[in-house]
């Protein structure tokens, strides 16, 4: 397998093509941003950790049957993974409340969210990232009902899974977001599962152990990020 040119650059990823028509190399920097950019900063060993973290959480996904993108580590901070059409809708599931939800219905942030509910958000930075539904993204032609139907239940699929692995660490995995892609036809988990994209709390304490301590200039990211894997049996070394 042969890494080619860069073919995009994101806030804290990078994808490069292969000798491979259906194969892409991830490369996950140092670099972190939070508000859509706003704030941008290089935290040392970030692109180490989530790349480990990442294939972690791939790997248990994929075991209990889920599709998943990711092909193998190729390094510290370099995976190989399938090459997606990626599908422009991130699907948010929250467990707890926090975040967004608070503010936009006042509720109290850590409520229980019983059953937990699920969103649908376009991928887009100009416009923050809106909240849509499934009538939109089926008119605009962003995904078909059947794609969002098969989105949706992967989504709540990965729930079950994470969520006992994380409380078997002592955490709540408090809400999270995935992409989804198609590859051969196939709904396929694509993008990346970290502290990056989703919200963990200590179970006991409610200390945020995400990138919520980046946000809100709390410290200690990378460590939080590290000691929720040693929690579920990341291997950092």
């Amino acid at each position: 397998m042969e890494k080619r040119q860069e073919l995009y650059a994101g806030k804290a990823k990078s994808v490069f093509a292969t000798d491979d028509p259906d194969l892409l190399v991830l490369h996950f920097r140092d670099d972190t941003s939070a508000f859509d950019g706003e704030r941008m900063e290089s935290l040392e060993r970030k692109g180490m950790v989530n790349n480990r973290f990442n294939a972690f959480i791939m790997g248990k996904l994929q075991a209990a049957g889920i599709p998943v993108h990711l092909e193998r580590l190729l390094s510290d901070t370099e995976c190989l993974v399938k090459k997606l059409d990626m599908i422009p809708v991130e699907c948010v599931v929250r467990n707890v409340a926090a975040g967004s939800l608070v503010k936009r219905l006042g509720v109290e942030e850590g409520q229980e969210l019983t059953p937990p509910t699920f969103e649908l958000f376009l991928k887009n930075d100009k416009l923050h990232d809106p909240m849509v539904n499934e009538s939109l993204a089926i008119t605009f032609g962003w995904a078909t009902a059947e794609q969002l139907a098969e989105m949706k239940a992967l989504t709540f699929r990965v729930n079950d899974v994470l969520k006992q692995l994380f409380a078997d660490g002592g955490l709540l995995l408090v809400d999270y977001k995935l992409e989804f892609g198609v590859f051969n036809g196939q709904i396929v988990l694509g993008d990346e599962f970290s502290p990056d994209g989703c919200r963990l709390w200590d179970a006991e304490t409610r200390e945020k152990l995400d990138k919520d301590r980046f946000r809100q200039g709390l410290g200690g990211v990378i460590e939080a990020y590290e000691e929720v894997g040693r929690r579920i049996g990341v291997d950092f070394s």
